[in-house]
């Protein structure tokens, strides 16, 4: 079950890093249902991954949940959830493609 997205205000000056950090903390749900999205993909046979994927059937299942809230998701924050899911599943660093972040 997803819980509503807390906003955080947007800030001028502060890297992506973070509003990813502040971002994370206020929603922590967000990095559980990206877990149980590529756990069950994973069961299903996937062999690859793609936080592009899982971002946009996070985005449709808070909408169809919400009854259309406004779901803000960045972007910006894919490559930092790839890590975190990484991290704390060592086994799916094979099935995300992670680049080098151009900034911190």
């Amino acid at each position: 079950m997803l819980v509503q997205l807390v906003r955080q205000p947007d800030e001028q000056g502060v890297s992506i890093q973070q509003q990813f950090e502040e971002f994370h903390r206020l929603n922590p749900w967000v990095l559980r249902a990206l877990e149980s999205l590529t756990a069950d993909y994973l069961d299903r046979g996937a062999r690859r991954v793609g936080i592009g994927m899982l971002f946009e059937v996070l985005r449709w299942r808070y909408a169809a949940a919400t009854e259309g809230d406004d779901f803000r998701l960045n972007n910006n924050f894919r490559s930092r959830y790839v890590r975190l899911l990484i991290q704390r599943h060592p086994t799916w660093a094979a099935v995300f493609e992670v680049r080098t972040l151009r900034t911190d």
